[in-house]
C-alpha cells in the first residue's frame, strides 16, 4: 500500500468526506425532527393525528439508530478489506490456481463480494424483521426472506456472470473495447426492461390483471387520453412482505405494463388510485425515462472512455499493493475497473444530488400533468396524503437532507404546488 499515491489519497478523502456528509445529513434531520417533526401542519390537521405523527417520528428514530452502526461498520470493513491487502492475496490465489482470466474475473467477483455481504446481513434481518414489524409494516417470513435471498442470488449471479465475460472479453481482444463494452451495456439494459416485468417480476410477486369495474374504467380511460399502451393492469401481491404501498409502470415497447400494489388498492378510492395512474401516465407524457436515457447513455460512454485511459497505468495497481508482472498485467483490466471503482465510488453522493434535483422537476411535472388529466389537483392530494400516513413518511423534513436523499418533493412541496 502506497499511502503517498493520488489514488491512495483520492480514495481515503472520498471516505472521509462520504462518512462525515453522510453522518452530518443524518444528525441534521434528526435534530430537525426533535424539533418540529411532531408539529402538524394546519392543512393537515384533519388527516394526520398526533398519535400518527409520533409513530412516524418513532419510527424515523429507530430506522437512524441502526443506520449508525451499519454505516460505521459496513464502510470500515471496506477500508480493512482493502487495505489489508485482502484483495490482492484473493487475486494472487484465484491467478495461481485458474491461470484463466475468465475464471479469475467471475470468481474473484464472487469472493470480494462475500465479505461485505456478511457483515451488511445482521443489519438487513434487524431492519426488516425487528423495526419493520414492530412499527407494523412487515408481513415477510424468514422462509419467504431467504426464498427471495436465493433467487436474487442467483439472478445477479446469472446477469452478473454475462456482463463479466462479455466484459472480460473485450478486454482480452478488442482495442476500443470501453465503446463495445458500453454498447453492451446500453443494449443489456434495454433488453431488461422488456424481460423483467415479464421474466424476473413474477418470480417474487403474482401479478393479477386488474377486475372489471369502476377503477379499470378509469384507469383505461386515462390510458386512453395519454395515448399510453400497455400489456395490461396488474395488482402485485405486495402484502405477503409489507404493509408499504406503491404503483408504477414498467417496462419497454410493448412490454409495459400498469402495476398497483394491493395494499394500494386497499388505502384508496377509485378517485385517488386514478389520480396516482395519472401521475405515472404523467412520466410516460413527458417522455421522462426518455430524457434519463439520453442523459444516462452519454455518461455511461464517457464513464468507460475515461476509465480506459486509467486502467492500464501501472501506478493504479501498485498504490494498493498489486503486482503488475508483465506476463499477468495485460489481464488485470477488471482488477483496474474495481479500483477504480473503489478510489472515486464514495463521490457518489454528491453526483446523487444532482440527480435527485431533476428527478424532483419531473415529480413536480407529473403531478400536474396528473391534476390536469384529473381536471383537480385534489384527488391526487388526497392520495398523497393517505400514503404519507400509512407509509410512516414524515412530514416535516429539514431543505438539506431532502435535497441530498430525496428523489420526491416532500409532501408539503407536492401539497402547495398542487394548490397553486
Amino acid at each position: 500500500m502506497q499511502f503517498s499515491s493520488v489514488f491512495v489519497i483520492i480514495y481515503c478523502v472520498g471516505v472521509a468526506l462520504a462518512v462525515l456528509v453522510k453522518h452530518a445529513l443524518q444528525a441534521v434531520e434528526y435534530v430537525f425532527r426533535k424539533k418540529h417533526g411532531c408539529d402538524i401542519p394546519d392543512e393537515l390537521r384533519a388527516y394526520i393525528t398526533v398519535d400518527d405523527i409520533e409513530k412516524t417520528c418513532a419510527y424515523k428514530d429507530a430506522h437512524y439508530a441502526s443506520w449508525i452502526p451499519e454505516n460505521l461498520v459496513t464502510t470500515a470493513t471496506s477500508v480493512a478489506l482493502l487495505f489489508s491487502g485482502f484483495y490482492v492475496w484473493l487475486f494472487t490465489w484465484l491467478w495461481s490456481a485458474t491461470a484463466n482470466v475468465y475464471a479469475t474475473t467471475l470468481l474473484f467477483a464472487l469472493f470480494a463480494s462475500i465479505p461485505e455481504s456478511l457483515v451488511s446481513l445482521p443489519f438487513a434481518l434487524y431492519d426488516e424483521f425487528v423495526i419493520e414489524k414492530r412499527f407494523g409494516f412487515s408481513t415477510m417470513t424468514f422462509k419467504l426472506w431467504l426464498a427471495d435471498a436465493l433467487k436474487s442470488f442467483v439472478i445477479n449471479a446469472v446477469v452478473a456472470s454475462f456482463l463479466l465475460v462479455v466484459m472480460t472479453l473485450l478486454f482480452e481482444h478488442v482495442r476500443i473495447w470501453w465503446w463495445l463494452l458500453a454498447t453492451v451495456y446500453v443494449a443489456f439494459s434495454l433488453l431488461m426492461s422488456f424481460l423483467y416485468p415479464r421474466v424476473i417480476a413474477p418470480l417474487f410477486n403474482k401479478f393479477t390483471p386488474l377486475e372489471d369495474g369502476a377503477l379499470k374504467t378509469r384507469v383505461s380511460d386515462f390510458m386512453t387520453r395519454t395515448g399510453f399502451t400497455a400489456s395490461g393492469i396488474f395488482v402485485m401481491d405486495a402484502s405477503k412482505r409489507s404493509t408499504h404501498s406503491n404503483a408504477y409502470f414498467t417496462g419497454f415497447g410493448k412490454s409495459k405494463r400498469v402495476v398497483l400494489y394491493d395494499t394500494l388498492v386497499n388505502q384508496l378510492t377509485v378517485d385517488e388510485l386514478g389520480a396516482v395512474l395519472a401521475h405515472e401516465l404523467g412520466h410516460y407524457k413527458k417522455k421522462h425515462l426518455i430524457k434519463q436515457f439520453c442523459v444516462v447513455i452519454p455518461l455511461v460512454y464517457a464513464a468507460l472512455f475515461a476509465i480506459s485511459k486509467i486502467v492500464d497505468y501501472e501506478p493504479l495497481y501498485k498504490a494498493f499493493g498489486f503486482a503488475t508482472d508483465a506476463a499477468v498485467f495485460p489481464h488485470m483490466k477488471f482488477i483496474g475497473l474495481f479500483l477504480i471503482s473503489q478510489v472515486f465510488g464514495n463521490f457518489g453522493i454528491f453526483a446523487s444530488a444532482a440527480g435527485n434535483y431533476f428527478s424532483r422537476k419531473h415529480e413536480y411535472e407529473a403531478d400536474t400533468y396528473a391534476k390536469e388529466l384529473c381536471g383537480s389537483g385534489e384527488p391526487l392530494s388526497s392520495a398523497l396524503i393517505k400514503l404519507n400516513k400509512e407509509n410512516n413518511s414524515e412530514v416535516r423534513v429539514a431543505k438539506l437532507y431532502s435535497a441530498f436523499t430525496y428523489s420526491h418533493p416532500t409532501l408539503l412541496e407536492r401539497l402547495d404546488a398542487l394548490h397553486r
